[in-house]
């Protein structure tokens, strides 16, 4: 039921959050203190691409990228793939702008591809490693 009381017919503001966030030190696996601005986005970066889009119920859908199904398929159908799966995972974050400079690289059944994040902050170079 849609409230009759008027709250619907209020002017609203969307206000954007900060990327102020905890730091995570993935090398020694310890939360220590807080990042923000680019270091924030290179660790959001990291956080989705090691998330596998629809295996964890505590995330949106929205979250992550597909990758297990790529695992025994040929480059010539991976390369492409890689690039709109990457993409798409990295667009639902508004922070990011766009995705460019994809580069493969293969090296027996794995597939080390490179591109250029293009954040509200400045530019990342990303390098990600996927077994086929």
């Amino acid at each position: 039921m849609i409230p009759a009381n008027g709250f619907l017919d209020q002017d609203f503001t969307v206000a954007e959050q900060s990327s102020h966030t905890w730091y995570l030190d993935i090398d020694r696996n310890i939360v220590s203190g807080f990042t923000d601005n680019l270091d924030a986005m290179k660790q959001a970066i990291y956080l989705i691409l090691e998330t596998e889009r629809y295996q964890y119920a505590i995330f949106s859908w929205n979250y992550g990228v597909e990758l297990l199904d790529l695992f025994g398929r040929q480059i010539s159908f991976v390369a492409p793939e890689l690039k709109r799966r990457i993409s798409e995972a990295l667009l639902q974050d508004k922070r990011i702008r766009r995705i460019d400079n994809f580069d493969f690289k293969v090296a027996r059944n794995i597939v080390t591809v490179t591109f250029t994040a293009i954040t509200i902050y400045g530019n990342l170079p990303i390098e990600r490693a996927v077994t086929i």
